[in-house]
């Protein structure tokens, strides 16, 4: 048994790293490629994923796994094996048993048709218009459902889709969860919007990205992201993505004349940055490096944007900082007005711009047009009208441009469809962490005011990051929390800022 788990780490390590390489070729795509090279970068992908795929397939490793123990009845193998041999075992016989489902025709055909479809939404996203999109997507769906029928599904087509992201999970769970979120949510925004509105004017002037960048380097530095091991570059659409154990990259977009937009994405970006370098050193280079799940990784991001960055106690150590970046003008604000400023909510268009309590509202348009698209009820070329009207029944506003509305995310066009409900899953699991930190760390959020968070990515790292996919995202919840997944918590949190910011 020993022979075959270091042959099976071995083998996780190419893995590991013919993954980091593709990653590079998508992130270089993402920045600075020049446009011409998409054609040859298309086959490049394709080809590395259908490599990588075969080398995921390989005979070898069901052998490995079977001669480890490891079957549907016990996907962890024998015992007497390690923790984290144990854990290992299962994440190969999860990700074995799904690959080999997947035809590699398949799989180099989505790889290719993703990087062209990338390119053309760049494109029809810069123009607003959809129907330069819709061509390219339509191939891709296609592709998408055949995908699910591959893997396989009891209840929806879309629970195939959900599990590549969020393991275990099913879209009626997602679906139950989600109407109850929803009701709570309308409730709130209708009582803000009963309220005065705050005044965010002081967001809305010339902020230089140059110093905007500047500012959220500084912030990324306090926050503990190395970067000895990471960059923060520019792109058309935030991201983060690991290229290597000591290489993770983050993105941001800047808007000139909206201060929030880069500070606030740079944070969230740090947050998924800090996650993948907080994995241990018994897991980095095999395929338990990776988050336990997208809703356990956008629980670091939102955590670090919004129940941190939003904070009043980190504005009162950072804002002074602020003022001297941007004195024409932050010099005669004072820091209550801040607050409340890049805590307004109003229903908009751009879901990476939204407040925290609409946000998820956005999440739900997606989930549902997602899960029409995939059952065949509603037609690519029907996107744009059906996205306008949901979003004036869910947020009372329609867009009035593509690119306001179902042009404004990169995901579909890399195939990323089961994707968009993880973001919501990830603001409930935050709340839930964050609760539990604070019973533990009762100081907390006098260390945010001080400006010292040393301790907080301490705390993250001990609990979530360092486990990566050792443990699920069920078994990480309760053995940080004690409880499942809960969307209380996250729903009173809101109501107890907002109540407070609004005087409801």
């Amino acid at each position: 048994m020993e022979k075959k788990i270091e042959r099976l780490k071995k083998i996780s390590g190419d893995i590991m790293l013919m993954q980091h390489t593709i990653a590079m070729l998508g992130w270089d795509q993402e920045t600075y490629m020049p446009p011409a090279a998409i054609e040859e970068r298309s086959e490049q992908l394709s080809l590395l994923e259908t490599l990588l795929h075969q080398k995921s397939t390989d005979p070898e490793i069901g052998e490995l796994l079977s001669g480890l123990g490891a079957d549907e009845n016990n996907p962890f193998g024998n015992s007497s094996l390690p923790q984290f041999d144990r854990a290992l075992i299962r994440a190969f016989f999860r990700d074995y048993t799904k690959n080999t489902k997947l035809p590699t025709e398949l799989v180099s055909k989505i790889a290719g048709q993703t990087s062209i479809a990338q390119n053309v939404w760049v494109k029809a996203r810069g123009e607003s218009d959809f129907s330069l999109f819709a061509p390219e997507l339509k191939k891709l769906l296609t592709l998408i459902k055949e995908k699910a029928n591959y893997l396989g599904y009891d209840d929806h087509p879309y629970d195939a889709l959900l599990d590549e992201f969020e393991p275990e999970m099913k879209t009626a769970r997602v679906k139950e969860v989600f109407e109850d979120a929803r009701d709570k949510l309308a409730d709130l925004v209708q009582r803000v919007a009963d309220a005065p509105q705050v005044d965010d004017s002081m967001l809305r002037l010339n902020y230089p990205p140059q110093k905007q960048e500047a500012f959220g380097r500084l912030v990324l530095k306090d926050m503990g992201f190395d970067m000895m091991r990471g960059r923060l570059d520019k792109s058309a659409h935030p991201f983060t993505t690991t290229l290597g154990r000591d290489d993770v990259r983050l993105t941001a977009r800047y808007k000139e004349d909206f201060f929030g937009t880069g500070l606030f994405g740079i944070i969230h970006e740090g947050g998924h940055g800090l996650y993948e370098l907080g994995y241990s050193e018994d897991i980095r280079g095999t395929l338990l490096a990776d988050a336990a799940s997208l809703g356990i990784h956008e629980s670091q991001s939102r955590t670090w944007e919004n129940i941190i960055g939003r904070s009043y106690p980190f504005w009162q150590h950072y804002f002074p900082l602020l003022q001297k970046y941007f004195p024409e003008n932050l010099q005669n604000i004072h820091v209550d007005d801040f607050y409340r400023a890049i805590n307004k909510v109003q229903p908009s268009h751009i879901r990476i711009d939204a407040d925290e309590v609409t946000y998820s509202l956005h999440i739900i348009l997606r989930f549902e047009l997602e899960t029409k698209l995939i059952t065949g009820s509603l037609e690519v070329d029907d996107i744009p009208e059906a996205w306008r009207d949901l979003s004036d029944t869910l947020l009372g506003i329609v867009p009035e441009k593509d690119a306001d509305g179902a042009l404004q995310d990169i995901h579909w066009s890399m195939g990323g469809i089961g994707y968009f409900p993880t973001y919501a899953l990830g603001n409930f699991y935050s709340a839930q962490f964050f609760e539990a930190m604070k019973k533990q760390r009762e100081m907390v959020e006098n260390e945010i005011g001080e400006g010292k968070l040393e301790g907080i990515i301490a705390w993250l790292r001990d609990n979530i990051h360092q486990y990566g996919r050792a443990l699920t995202a069920e078994q990480l919840c309760r053995q940080v929390t004690g409880e499942s997944l809960n969307p209380h918590y996250y729903i009173e949190y809101l109501n107890d800022k907002y109540s407070a910011i609004y005087e409801l």
